[in-house]
């Protein structure tokens, strides 16, 4: 997929069928939505384009007042939006900067100097609250207006449903909230998955519950920074660790937490970060040495988190907190046990 950040002063020279959206999450309504825009392109001859505002814009708005109740909890980085979008199918992705000048562009300029000009679209799909253009002064009626007028086709999609529940961004984030993972895979199609660069951290957890003084094998953890300071999800899960393995192998199974470690002092080098920890319950034989120097750092590893286990807890001393830990992996030891016997018993019926 070819990525576009922002448009500069391009002019199209081929033309694209065209979503416009945050598609923060791409969940399954997003998905209907860029299957129905690879058909359209498809009988067009065209590209599809997906554009999408980065920030979101509540989240400029929320700064400019000093505000941060307003912004909203983000389900997903950019890296993980760009790669779903990928997965979808899309041909070339518009990364547009939401900034003070494109909040002041009127929506008639927004048509005739981005979609027309810069995109040369030749059909554009939104969805049914689609608003542009500064106040939100665009909407379907006048979009559809300046399509009979300049030439490309406009359409609609109307909302989608899962078992009579609007498929929406707010509704993913309002599980995640909720810690309900399940109703989260449901409303994505898939598992709630956070990936990235492995960092490097105080390296604390590998000194927690080491066998002997030096060792570092302890509760060692995969560090992955989330971009935003505001995540839907935050807590103590039951992981998949995707990336560290040879292509076919099983995920590793791990615990991790997502959010600030309120246990940690402020000389954490990721001190103020979000952070997803991830700890592998077992390490296969052979795994370190298959790694550069033994370690994972610099890696791009994807964390499935399939099942919460509790918030973050903030503990008043290390050996409570390597108690907290303890209790995390067994906890975790018991999901996924749960879930073996499961899977065996579906198994066994569909055999029958």
């Amino acid at each position: 997929m070819k990525i576009l950040r922002g448009l500069g002063n391009r002019v199209a020279t081929t033309g694209c069928a065209l979503t416009i959206g945050n598609f923060d999450g791409v969940h399954r309504g997003h998905q209907a939505m860029l299957a129905l825009l690879r058909n359209e392109a498809r009988h067009r001859g065209v590209p599809t384009c997906a554009m999408t505002i980065e920030p979101h814009p509540r989240d400029f708005f929320a700064a400019v007042h000093r505000k941060p109740e307003l912004a909203p909890a983000r389900i997903a980085t950019l890296r993980d939006k760009l790669e779903e979008l990928e997965r979808c199918g899309v041909d070339q992705c518009v990364v547009l900067p939401f900034n003070a000048r494109l909040a002041a562009l009127p929506a008639q300029a927004f048509i005739e100097d981005i979609l027309v000009k810069a995109l040369g679209v030749q059909y554009v799909l939104v969805g049914d609250d689609f608003r542009f253009g500064a106040q939100r002064a665009g909407d379907y009626a006048m979009l559809d207006a300046a399509g009979q007028a300049l030439g490309f086709d406009v359409a609609r999609m109307q909302s989608y449903e899962v078992h009579g529940i609007r498929v929406s961004s707010s509704a993913v984030r309002e599980a995640l909230a909720d810690g309900d993972m399940e109703r989260v895979a449901a409303l994505l199609g898939r598992p709630y998955a956070i990936s990235g660069h492995v960092v490097h951290g105080r390296k604390l957890g590998r000194q927690l519950a080491e066998s002997a003084p030096g060792k570092g094998d302890g509760f060692r953890t995969l560090n992955l920074r989330f971009s935003h300071w505001k995540p839907a999800a935050s807590g103590i899960f039951a992981v998949h660790v995707h990336g560290l393995q040879p292509a076919g192998s099983p995920p590793l199974e791990g615990v991790a937490n997502l959010g600030v470690r309120p246990s940690l002092d402020p000389d954490d080098v990721n001190g103020g970060r979000v952070l997803l920890e991830t700890h592998c319950l077992d390490w296969p034989d052979g795994l370190a040495a298959s790694l550069p120097g033994g370690e994972a750092y610099g890696k791009i590893v994807r964390v499935e988190l399939l099942h919460k286990l509790h918030d973050e807890l903030k503990y008043d001393s290390l050996d409570a907190l390597t108690r907290g830990i303890a209790q995390d992996c067994d906890d975790a030891r018991a999901f996924f046990a749960s879930l073996h016997t499961q899977t065996h018993r579906q198994t066994t019926r569909d055999r029958i």
